[in-house]
């Protein structure tokens, strides 16, 4: 399993970032997948999950400004931020949690390396 981030970097408050997340190795379209996101000193927080049948639900601090979405053809997980906040600055990772391990009989959490984002004002 491979969930690999892309689409970080330096943007002005206010604006947007279009975050991918590309997985392999894994029946993407059976599982829900997630974004999380960590800043310096703080506990790492879920910002956005899309289950498998396209269900959405987002942290209070990015409704309404934020926008997961799946393509299961191409088994990539997107997220959509706009209106861009200073305190939105964080490595933001991808997961699949729970996925079948068939090797070791196990579901596993799986988490992409993230891609940085990083908001000035």
């Amino acid at each position: 399993v491979q969930l690999v981030e892309s689409g970080g970097g330096l943007v002005q408050a206010g604006g947007s970032l279009r975050l991918a997340c590309a997985a392999s190795g894994f029946s993407f379209s059976l599982y829900g997948m997630s974004w999380y996101r960590q800043a310096p000193g703080k506990q790492r927080e879920l910002v956005a999950r899309i289950d498998r049948d396209g269900t959405t639900n987002y942290a209070d601090s990015v409704k309404g400004r934020s926008s997961i979405s799946r393509d299961n053809a191409q088994k990539t997980v997107y997220l959509q931020m706009s209106r861009l906040q200073t305190e939105d600055t964080a490595l933001y990772s991808c997961s699949a949690p729970a996925v079948w391990d068939g090797a070791l009989g196990i579901r596993r959490d799986y988490w992409g390396r993230g891609t940085q984002v990083t908001v000035s004002s």
